[in-house]
């Protein structure tokens, strides 16, 4: 080629035609000038894929409901804790009115029976002696014994007067009288035996007291 045909625009423009085209296709298929491609690699690794912040935030979210769950079990814990107790207390208590319940209703019944006790130990102690000991008699006695006996597994028992102290919650006395032989203060004499069951009193015992 010679000088005039290689400086001759035409030339040059044909031959910088290929360059031109390979340039063009770069650019399309995303691959850019030098300093372009280094700023977007850059870029790219100071912005983290948002993938990534949705996993973490995915995360938060669980965590707080998780939370959430693990306050609101402890809440339901705890209110069943106390209904739990309360039900214990009820029935309990329910126990201990039904215990007095049928403590008092044995009480009530055995304070009927208490005047045929008497009748007994009242016959007994006026029984003329030709006949204390026939037979039927002793079949008298044996009831009496009998009934003596179930009281007794009821926890009934006599309470003690003659020659005790006073006590107003446990005596009533039906005369004060004057006694060389008794303390002032004290029982001279049984009138009617008392009777309690276990700590409560079925009946107060009537007694003399000596001035």
């Amino acid at each position: 080629m010679s000088d005039k045909e290689r400086h001759d625009p035409r030339t040059i423009t044909e031959e910088a035609a290929p360059i031109t085209e390979e340039v063009e296709a770069a650019l399309t298929q995303g691959e850019g000038p030098p300093e372009q491609a280094a700023a977007e690699s850059e870029k790219a690794e100071e912005a983290p894929p948002d993938e990534e912040k949705s996993a973490e935030e995915r995360v938060a979210e669980l965590e707080a409901k998780l939370a959430e769950v693990q306050a609101q079990a402890e809440d339901y814990l705890d209110q069943w804790r106390r209904t739990a107790a309360e039900f214990a207390n009820y029935r309990k208590r329910q126990e201990r009115e039904q215990e007095e319940f049928i403590k008092q209703a044995n009480a009530n019944l055995i304070s009927k029976l208490l005047p045929v006790l008497d009748d007994f130990d009242l016959a007994f102690e006026h029984l003329p002696e030709d006949v204390a000991k026939s037979s039927w008699v002793e079949g008298f006695a044996l009831i009496h014994r009998k009934l003596q006996n179930i009281l007794e597994q009821e926890g009934v028992t006599p309470i003690e007067a003659v020659g005790q102290p006073f006590d107003p919650t446990l005596h009533e006395a039906v005369s004060h009288e004057e006694s060389d032989e008794v303390e002032s203060g004290h029982i001279i004499a049984e009138v009617r035996k008392g009777y309690r069951m276990g700590d409560k009193v079925l009946r107060p015992a009537l007694v003399r007291v000596a001035k």
